[in-house]
């Protein structure tokens, strides 16, 4: 057994899922990361059973199955990354914010820095209408645009610059009833300026999904501060984009 423990392979698939435990149950948003160190954990100890039992067949299997996953997720991950940059400098008519979690009132880290671009991009364009989009969900006592609103407004931004959308429970929801919110004060969100704030890793499907209602929206990313965080809903937003890419049409 120990010097099972000693071999590279293992000792590695140990440590990844050491790692997932902490991932799981000592932090907060890193579930998928967890996910990924469990199976990266399982492929090594996989690899060191074929090669210990001789499978050649079952381990070579096991590489093809390793490549073609991992140029599938090249492939996914690039328009998230193109798109992660958005165009600060379009001038638009209307910015839709588009909503994340809030913790009973104050707005979370994610929502946060939404919020804080839009913020920098309504100071900058100051004839531009922002639509703050966003529900009210489990352990929120507010709806996410209610307390996008008081956020901006208690930073300088005029309550009649803020329209609110505070019934969606989705990305698709923020952006259909965001559209139907311009149409009833009559503007075509077809053919009307639009750009929407969101995580700059969010930002390539919001625009995918806007373009399956026939709108055209320009980017305005927002930073993810948090570094560990970041990376882990790129990898998460691949996996996203391949699940709106085969049952959003």
């Amino acid at each position: 057994m120990k010097k099972l423990l000693l071999r590279p392979r293992v000792a590695a698939a140990l440590v990844l899922l050491v790692l997932a435990a902490v991932f799981a149950f000592a932090l907060t948003g890193y579930a998928f990361s967890a996910l990924i160190c469990t199976g990266i954990a399982a492929a090594l100890l996989l690899y060191e059973l074929f090669s210990r039992r001789g499978w050649r067949k079952m381990k070579y299997a096991l590489i093809i199955f390793l490549c073609l996953g991992t140029a599938c997720f090249i492939v996914l991950e690039v328009p998230v990354v193109r798109a992660s940059g958005g165009e600060p400098e379009y001038d638009a008519e209307y910015l839709i914010v588009l909503g994340a979690g809030v913790r009973g009132d104050t707005p979370s880290l994610s929502l946060r820095n939404r919020l804080d671009a839009a913020l920098e991009y309504m100071q900058e364009h100051p004839d531009c209408t922002a639509i703050v989009s966003g529900g009210q969900g489990q352990g929120e006592n507010v709806s996410e645009a209610q307390a996008m609103f008081d956020y901006l407004t208690a930073r300088g931004i005029a309550p009649e610059r803020i329209l609110q959308e505070a019934a969606s429970t989705s990305t698709m929801e923020n952006l259909s009833l965001s559209f139907e919110l311009l149409r009833s004060f009559g503007t075509q969100p077809e053919s009307a300026e639009i750009a929407v704030v969101s995580s700059e890793y969010h930002l390539y499907r919001a625009q995918y999904l806007a373009r399956t209602m026939g709108v055209e929206v320009h980017g305005v990313a927002a930073c993810t501060s948090n570094i560990a965080l970041r990376a882990n809903y790129f990898i998460r937003e691949a996996f996203a984009v391949l699940y709106t890419w085969v049952f959003v049409k």
